[in-house]
């Protein structure tokens, strides 16, 4: 299957603020933990001849064309590409390409947290209620393992389900949908996107069916992360990357909704408190796309992007300041400080 183009979100920012502290005369390696459509990997790669990728894919139309990419633009030997979700990676890291812990670590690691255009666009991957599809939302497609959001909606629990819409989703109906459900898998199993969509629309109050927000929006959220286990991974994830950084190495997360970098913001805070490793938190508040950005890619708009730097040992307090001549918005709604 052909993996559409995907629009690299906050790029530019990324590779400024992951190469900063690079030193290009010797090899540097970087790692993008959510290859995708490639584009943060490869302009990676592209910042200089001594810079080396470590990306990985769990899914299975982006590996593929990830590879096929690699071995047309001749990338072979300078991005390697990894079969795994990315709390894995440490892992995979120690026992394929331990050269980069011996060698001091990542220059720069970046976590993507985004669902792809592909995902949304592909209508038989059941991601978006746009198109008629069946309720898969696994992001490793072909893993047995895995339960589909049909087979979530088919067996959970009425409670669990609830949990989930009201958790993940911040759906303010979500016992009124969670008991539709339940009536409505009684009678015809709820199988594809538009089974759903049309639940959902019946759950809101007619005035709340046409507004800015698709009446779907937040259970489709709810159940792809509840499918691909996306809070818990991010937690598991954050701080066994942080030590595979060198003195000076960064690492660059990108999230999209609130749960996703209040989780983030956390865990970086955390680390900065540590006292074995010393870290500096570069983006006190998260940095957004530029207006320009999302005029160009709409999707752009909700991403957030936090970075977190090993330092050697700790600075003074508003020592650091941020990148000269940064220009975008930032923007301080899931903060608390």
């Amino acid at each position: 299957m052909e993996y559409k183009k995907h629009y690299s979100v906050l790029k530019a920012e990324c590779i400024q603020y992951l190469t900063e502290n690079a030193d290009f005369s010797k090899k540097c390696f970087f790692a993008d933990l959510t290859f995708g459509g490639g584009g943060h990997t490869f302009a990676l790669k592209d910042t200089s001849p001594n810079s080396y990728v470590f990306s990985c894919d769990q899914d299975p139309d982006a590996l593929k064309n990830g590879r096929e990419r690699i071995e047309r633009e001749g990338a072979v030997g300078k991005i390697t590409l990894f079969d795994t979700n990315f709390v894995h990676f440490p892992e995979v890291v120690k026992r394929e390409a331990p050269q980069v812990l011996v060698e001091g670590g990542f220059d720069g690691i970046l976590l993507d947290l985004g669902v792809s255009s592909h995902h949304f666009d592909e209508a038989t991957r059941g991601f978006s209620f746009r198109f008629e599809g069946p309720l898969d939302m696994r992001m490793d497609y072909d893993n047995p393992d895995i339960k589909t959001a049909a087979e979530i909606l088919e067996t959970y629990p009425e409670k669990e389900l609830e949990r989930i819409f009201r958790e993940y989703g911040e759906e303010r109906y979500s016992k009124k949908i969670a008991k539709r459900i339940c009536e409505t898998r009684v009678k015809d199993p709820i199988k594809t996107t538009k089974d759903l969509e049309n639940i959902l629309f019946h759950c809101y109050p007619k005035e709340d069916r046409y507004g800015k927000t698709n009446p779907s929006t937040r259970v489709f959220q709810a159940l792809r992360i509840e499918v691909n286990q996306e809070l818990d991974v991010i937690t598991n994830v954050v701080d066994q990357l942080f030590p595979m950084l060198k003195i000076g190495g960064r690492l660059a997360i990108i999230s999209f909704h609130s749960l996703e970098d209040r989780i983030v913001k956390n865990e970086f805070k955390k680390i900065s408190q540590g006292l074995e490793l010393f870290a500096e938190i570069l983006t006190k508040k998260p940095i957004l796309p530029s207006e320009q950005e999302i005029l160009e890619n709409s999707r752009s708009r909700s991403a957030k992007l936090r970075v977190i730097e090993r330092v050697k040992a700790p600075r003074e307090k508003n020592k650091y300041k941020h990148l000269s001549g940064q220009t975008n918005t930032f923007d301080d709604s899931s903060d608390d400080e």
